[in-house]
């Protein structure tokens, strides 16, 4: 197992929110803080078709390198639990046609003040959480073509 958290991700440009599971990935390195959505997500935020300013972007994966548009500051990403929300966190959006969850990458998992504790139990924690305190990772969310 994974870890995943629960996200309330809104677009900053149409205003449309969704709440989904994503994927905490450490190896989706990047400069900028930024959060992968498939292709069924960009639509339903009105990310989809790209507005003009975005940018196609090659990403090396462990499969070859893909393309994907980033569509800079467009999105704002809350991390939702039983006892808290923690966010928003204004991010990139990177939207990926193959990509079946949303991955949130190690510049926005910083950002959100996730702390992974136990990756093949999916254990987790905040920064400021209290040292005992460990959290459980959510089931996966899948957003299919």
């Amino acid at each position: 197992m994974a870890v995943r958290i629960r996200l309330r991700i809104r677009s900053r440009l149409s205003g449309e929110a969704v709440e989904t599971n994503g994927l905490v990935s450490t190896g989706f390195e990047t400069e900028t803080r930024q959060l992968l959505i498939p292709l069924p997500l960009a639509r339903q935020l009105g990310l989809y078709p790209p507005p003009p300013d975005a940018s196609l972007v090659e990403f090396g994966t462990a499969g070859g390198p893909v393309r994907n548009y980033v569509i800079r500051d467009a999105l704002e990403v809350s991390v939702i639990t039983s006892d808290r929300r923690v966010g928003p966190v204004a991010c990139d959006a990177v939207i990926s046609g193959l990509e079946e969850e949303v991955l949130v990458n190690d510049k926005l998992g910083e950002a959100l003040g996730l702390v992974l504790l136990a990756l093949g139990s999916g254990k987790w924690r905040f920064a400021d959480d209290p040292p005992e305190m460990v959290r459980s990772s959510e089931p996966p969310s899948y957003w299919p073509p």
